[in-house]
């Protein structure tokens, strides 16, 4: 990685042939291969099309865009044929032949069509509507039944089909084969009869949502969005998606301040015009159940408050714990308020005690992010797809980071080799055509350290890239060693985060020792530099690194035994006296009762939340902020690149975390902090990343794979894309496409453990058990795997444990 900025970058593009042809009486040059379509747009000509993306191979589906080309005895189809060099083309607009031609397509293709535009979703904004006044005939010459089908039909729980739309423009078959990977859509029966069908199977793909979109009728709808509102009567807004690293370009569309729809936005650098079903449809949660005003806790319970009184009982409680409080960020902030949280933890505070990380880490981990990550750039998505080979080490594109998957299926189909360190082949990475490298949990620095002969000859290859998880914190050993493997072989990498928010609360500070812009707190000049523009003495910083949040929990159970046994008349102080927590869920916390009752026993407890949760039903003081439709800011991609966005619905109640931060500092007699966005961000680009010497991660030792006894084996475990996550609640359609939860292991496992194929098993610890049906799978031997946080097994809670540990194993009807 390098500490260059991310604004435009990529590999340089290479040399291509240009070709000059003619068209509508214009020379035009254009690089070799360029379909006419395309040439003409060029030009500002545009020629009506139905079945032509961008994206998308050429089918020649639809017949609408056809052209005249000199020495071709009948028009062409523009959409599937290159311009050639000295090539002489006819639009509609010079040639009476394309003229006549792309009004008797129209007129063939409107013949079927149902006249329910006023009902239909489309209208207002449907390319059939536009081009049947732009190129069709003024009236019909139609006079039979037009044909009718059964509607709607489910294509999934999300995507509802009205066949009598459908022009047949192929659009949805090819986005299914071509980009998703999931060709359960296909053109059925011919003629006037034919029609999109979905086989046995539902469309059950992550990307389901794109087809609607692409669409060129009103043939494929949204459960959800169907017949609730016209596109002129909604308020669209560009924004940045919220729910990975992947850092999408996103539409949302609003009516009378409730968010009806989202889009994918059009970006080439980063999602290209595609999204998942998760960032489209996931957005129900920003309206559910929100915290509307402050809460205090009086008499031992929960009660609402004025904003003045609640920051002053906040105030008081954090500025007598000065120096012992602990900030718990989580992933949801934006860059901005990740920022503002770093900041008053130093300067309002008095502490370090700052982690940004609501999930399974390690210290080894911490080292690594702030030594190697923060402040850093990575390769890019367009490097992915011109990369020779791309290892994945604790990571599941399609389940963690959806545009990563597009990108590389898109680079796999083009000859790109991907391998995966893993118990088994995923179905991202067998749509990848990638190749598995086993790999037992525990087990990854070692795989790391020994790859076999073909996939470190891949990897040695000019532009191979690396793509380490953030699941590689459970792997002893494993950040060392992916250093060992660059080295070895000169391969670009980049550290993928799963939460929008992480990757730019590391390059904010949100991490013990690690000061704005990847400066290591222990540095003079460092902390020169911060001290400067913050506008305190470099003395006034914390001295020493503080807490993670593991180290947090384990204090405060010290603190509470100790008072335990100091008693009641002996005074006690603790270490830690208060906790300010931002947007944690502890279900995704190792060992969450252990952090539930830390939240108890701390002395006071202050949560900045958007909604009801188990930390505000536990906090003294909840201050309410706002959701991302109700500010601006930026988010930081898994590239290092920075994903800025605007309010998409301004509420003049709802403030931002940086906003009550600084309300809080001002009640603390504190100099106030920069609070606005545009000044957060000046501040943040005035300090700039950091060029000195960095914290060097440790060399630690790898690990080793644990060896289960009888009856035992090693747990494997991810989360899928589509799962118990908060920020899906309320979407019913969408968790009707979440994968079923299954136990995945071998025959040779099943078999050793009294197992059969269809029955149920039992994974079981001292803590709790998961019961769910096996799915015999060809993966590594002694290993099991079930999915991290899905309706009937969610492994943190039920479990205990984490990847690498050993489970107790047996028949589910025992």
């Amino acid at each position: 990685m390098s500490t260059t900025s991310h604004e435009a970058t990529g590999s340089d593009t290479p040399t291509v042939k240009m070709i000059t042809g003619t068209i509508d009486g214009t020379d035009v040059t254009v690089p070799e291969g360029t379909m006419i379509i395309r040439a003409a747009e060029l030009m500002g000509v545009e020629v009506p099309r139905f079945c032509d993306h961008p994206l998308l191979d050429p089918v020649a589906a639809c017949r609408a865009c056809l052209v005249e080309v000199e020495g071709m005895p009948k028009p062409q189809p523009s959409c599937a044929v290159p311009l050639g060099d000295g090539m002489t083309v006819q639009t509609q607009l010079t040639s009476e032949v394309a003229d006549t031609a792309q009004k008797g397509v129209m007129e063939f293709l409107l013949i079927n069509h149902p006249l329910d535009c006023p009902v239909c979703d489309k209208g207002g904004e449907c390319p059939l509507q536009n081009q049947a006044m732009s190129v069709g005939r003024p009236e019909s010459r139609f006079t039979g039944q037009k044909r009718e089908f059964p509607k709607p039909i489910n294509v999934s729980s999300e995507i509802l089909l009205d066949r009598e739309r459908c022009v047949s423009c192929a659009r949805c078959t090819r986005f299914a084969e071509q980009i998703a990977g999931d060709p359960f859509i296909a053109l059925l029966e011919r003629g006037a009869q034919q029609q999109v069908g979905t086989g046995e199977e539902p469309f059950d793909s992550y990307f389901s949502g794109n087809t609607i979109q692409i669409c060129p009728v009103g043939a494929l709808t949204s459960e959800e969005y169907r017949f609730r509102s016209r596109p002129f009567d909604l308020v669209s807004v560009p924004t940045t998606c919220e729910h990975c690293a992947s850092g999408c370009s996103m539409r949302t569309d609003y009516r009378h301040e409730n968010v009806m729809r989202r889009q994918s936005g059009d970006d080439p650098e980063v999602n290209e015009e595609w999204n998942c079903d998760k960032g489209r449809f996931a957005f129900p949660y920003l309206q559910l159940e929100r915290l509307a005003t402050p809460l205090v806790r009086e008499n031992g319970q929960l009660r609402r408050a004025s904003w003045p009184e609640a920051l002053r009982i906040a105030a008081d409680g954090l500025a007598a714990a000065r120096g012992r409080t602990s900030v718990l960020t989580g992933g949801r902030l934006t860059m901005e308020d990740a920022y503002a949280y770093a900041r008053f933890a130093r300067v309002g505070l008095g502490t370090d005690d700052i982690d940004l990380r609501a999930r399974a880490a390690s210290d080894e981990e911490t080292d690594f992010l702030s030594g190697e990550v923060a402040g850093s750039c990575g390769p890019v998505y367009r490097e992915l797809e011109s990369a020779p080979a791309v290892l994945l080490a604790a990571l599941e594109p399609e389940e963690e980071s959806p545009i990563i998957y597009l990108r590389l299926r898109k680079a796999a189909r083009a000859g790109t080799k991907v391998f995966s360190l893993g118990p088994f082949a995923s179905q991202g990475l067998e749509k990848m055509a990638g190749s598995l490298v086993e790999c037992v949990p525990g087990d990854l620095a070692t795989q790391l350290d020994q790859l076999d002969d073909e996939t470190a000859a891949a990897l040695s290859q000019p532009g191979a890239v690396i793509l380490l998880g953030e699941r590689a914190a459970t792997e002893p050993g494993a950040f060392a060693a992916m250093s060992r493997l660059v080295q070895r072989t000169g391969a670009e990498w980049a550290w993928v985060p799963r939460r929008a928010g992480e990757r730019g609360a590391i390059d904010a500070g949100c991490l013990p020792g690690l000061l704005p812009g990847g400066r290591p707190l222990t540095d003079e000049t460092a902390r020169q530099e911060i001290a400067s523009l913050w506008g305190i003495d470099p003395d006034e910083l914390p001295a020493t690194a503080g807490r993670s949040l593991a180290a947090t929990v384990a204090q405060i159970h010290a603190d509470a035994k100790a008072a335990s046994e100091a008693g009641e008349e002996e005074e006690f102080s603790p270490e830690l006296a208060a906790l300010l927590v931002a947007g944690v869920e502890p279900d995704d916390i190792p060992n969450a009762d252990q952090f539930l009752t830390a939240l108890d026993s701390v002395p006071f407890l202050v949560s900045l939340e958007t909604r009801p949760s188990e930390v505000t039903a536990r906090a003294d003081v909840v201050l309410p902020v706002a959701v991302v439709t109700e500010k601006s800011g930026a988010f930081v991609t898994w590239e290092g690149r920075r994903r800025p966005f605007g309010t998409v619905m301004p509420q003049p109640t709802s403030f931002t975390d940086a906003v009550v931060l600084a309300l809080l500092s001002d009640y603390m007699d504190l100099a106030t902090p920069p609070r606005e966005v545009d000044d957060l961000r000046t501040e943040l680009g005035n300090l700039g990343a950091w060029q000195g010497s960095r914290v060097s991660p440790a060399d630690v030792p790898a690990g080793s794979a644990q060896q289960p006894g009888s009856g035992e084996a090693v747990l494997a475990s991810w989360r899928y894309l589509l799962d118990l996550g908060t920020m899906q609640e309320g979407e019913p359609h969408l968790a009707g496409t979440r994968k079923p939860a299954v136990v995945r292991i071998s025959a040779a496992t099943a078999a050793a453990n009294g197992v059969e194929a269809g029955s149920r098993v039992r994974v079981s610890t001292d803590t709790g058990a998961i019961t769910l049906p096996v799915e015999l799978t060809e993966m590594a031997e002694n290993v099991v795997w079930l999915p991290l946080n899905s309706p009937d097994s969610q492994v943190l809670v039920s479990l205990g444990a984490l990847p690498g540990d050993t489970v107790r194993l047996e028949r589910g009807d025992v």
